[in-house]
């Protein structure tokens, strides 16, 4: 049997999911009828929402069994009670045969339990520590040198006793990695307290040298863990847009973040993206290609 009800919502869609939820159905097992669009007014005054009728399945009513009607007869007649019988003869108790006395049971013997086997004890294996990594000593003079005593300074500044050590990956790329206990502020909320010491390190480091050069400052290789995590996050999020057919805007990213977004995507099949709005809140959208 068909049902309908009317839902209202800001738009077309908020009005569908309105419906949906209070049937608890999926879009797939209704159908739509747009009965009045959202207009927004002047200012404000005016403004109407947009109107839906949902039409569903509901499953029939279950048949009640007709009721017996009794006769005027049989509601008239009181029942009647039941003739007791006569009072049964009382019979003379038999005496009862003497019982044998029981024979007191011989009593048993305990039980002996076998002997356990004892299992040798195995010798205790303690797993060995891995060894804490060694650096090289930066040289007297190079720009490993500078970046670790700049960061030490400042990191003393921060009431921190981490150490940075600093090498370099390529021609023009330089890795910092800081050392110690307690990393967890160095790090920050996704990343910031680590973004905002890398890029005061490449600000000052760069002033002082000819040419430019990049580095990475990195803790408990926090890097690594979260472009792992980005990548997860964009396939996941690129699945849905796919089976939805329609964009999604994500979270908003810091501009390392968001390169990682698009290169993760930029071979996807159907599939583009592109980043809105303005520092700090810009964000990756990723959209359907028809």
């Amino acid at each position: 049997m068909e049902k309908t009800i009317i839902s209202t919502g800001k738009t077309i869609d908020d009005a569908i999911e309105s419906a949906l939820t209070q049937l608890g159905l999926d879009r797939d097992n209704v159908s739509v009828q747009v009965l009045a669009q959202a207009k927004s007014g002047f200012l404000g005054i005016g403004a109407t929402p947009a109107k839906v009728q949902v039409t569903y399945e509901a499953p029939d009513p279950l048949p009640q069994a007709p009721k017996v009607a009794l006769s005027s007869a049989s509601r008239s007649k009181p029942k009647t009670a039941p003739v007791k019988k006569a009072e049964e003869s009382k019979a003379e108790p038999k005496p009862e045969a003497p019982k044998a006395e029981p024979k007191p049971a011989a009593p048993k013997a305990p039980k002996q339990d076998a002997p356990k086997e004892r299992k040798p004890s195995q010798p205790r294996v303690d797993t060995p520590k891995a060894a804490p990594k060694e650096y090289a000593v930066a040289e007297p003079g190079s720009i490993e040198e500078k970046i670790e005593v700049f960061l030490k300074g400042l990191l003393e500044h921060m009431g921190s006793k981490a150490i940075p050590h600093a090498w370099k990956e390529d021609a023009n790329s330089y890795r910092v990695e800081l050392v110690g206990e307690d990393l967890g502020y160095l790090i920050g909320r996704r990343g910031d307290t680590l973004d905002a010491l890398q890029h005061l390190s490449n600000y000052t480091i760069n002033r002082g040298i000819d040419g430019h050069i990049r580095i990475n400052v990195d803790a408990e290789c926090y890097r690594e863990k979260r472009e792992e995590s980005l990548r997860r996050y964009a396939h996941k999020k690129a699945q849905q847009v796919l089976k939805a057919h329609r964009r999604t805007t994500l979270e908003p990213m810091n501009a390392y973040e968001r390169h990682v977004i698009h290169a993760t995507l930029q071979d996807t099949d159907r599939i583009t993206t592109y980043s809105v709005g303005t520092e700090p809140n810009r964000r990756v959208v990723i959209e359907y290609v028809r």
